[in-house]
């Protein structure tokens, strides 16, 4: 068994391919887009309908955008794509500078074209981090497929697997730092995580390149009104 996969095997992991197969299908990866209720969060809403979001994750994506940039000379496109109206979400794309988050999208596949569209990518070039079945249309285009089991999603857990949704089942339950676990799998399949570590552990000057680039990006709000999207720039 090779190395990471017996690394994340261990933690209870499951890989659908072998590590040159998800290798071969990073090289294809231009786009990292990600649900959020049961990805970001364990799927529960306060009183006002809203969610967090954790610091944990947080550094996940953000080495995962640094890595990718170190080996590319480039920014990966980054975008949330939710079923709900959240207003966290709009502020974690706003903090981390994601390039775009989407609200209300009944239809994902729909919200990932125009993403698609906007920053001239296609369907095959996205990673997908997804949870549930509003998920499943878009897991199907998608290049690269993580999926966030839940213990007691017995039937769903054994869909996705069995009509081959999936590329990689985190060991991670939803809320329970899933993304932080995709995100150390891609690193460490691409680069040298402990390099990519060490580079921001010293606040190096490729670090700061990525930073200055990352930082420069003003994310675009959207949401489906009446089966129109629509662009806002009031973040809600």
């Amino acid at each position: 068994m090779d190395v990471i996969t017996n690394i994340f095997t261990e933690a209870g992991g499951r890989f659908m391919h072998t590590e040159d197969v998800m290798k071969q299908k990073l090289q294809n990866i231009r786009a990292f887009v990600f649900d959020w209720d049961g990805v970001f969060t364990d799927g529960s809403k306060d009183q006002n309908m809203q969610s967090s979001f954790n610091e944990v994750d947080s550094m996940g994506i953000n080495l995962l955008r640094f890595s990718y940039h170190t080996r590319h000379h480039e920014l990966p496109v980054c975008a949330i794509i939710s079923g709900e109206k959240n207003q966290a979400a709009f502020n974690f794309a706003e903090r981390e500078c994601f390039h775009a988050s989407y609200a209300r999208a009944a239809n994902k596949v729909e919200a990932a074209e125009h993403l698609c569209k906007t920053y001239h990518l296609k369907l095959n070039q996205i990673a997908f981090i997804f949870d549930d079945v509003l998920d499943l249309s878009l897991a199907e285009h998608c290049g690269l497929r993580f999926f966030i089991p839940r213990r007691h999603n017995l039937m769903f857990n054994r869909y996705v697997e069995s009509h081959h949704l999936a590329d990689y089942i985190t060991a991670a339950t939803s809320g329970q730092y899933a993304i932080r676990e995709a995100a150390e799998l891609v690193i460490s399949l691409q680069s040298d995580f402990d390099h990519i570590v060490h580079e921001r552990v010293i606040n190096s000057d490729t670090y700061q390149k990525y930073l200055g680039e990352k930082k420069s990006i003003r994310p675009r709000y959207y949401a489906f009104h009446n089966g129109e999207l629509i662009e806002t720039i009031e973040k809600q």
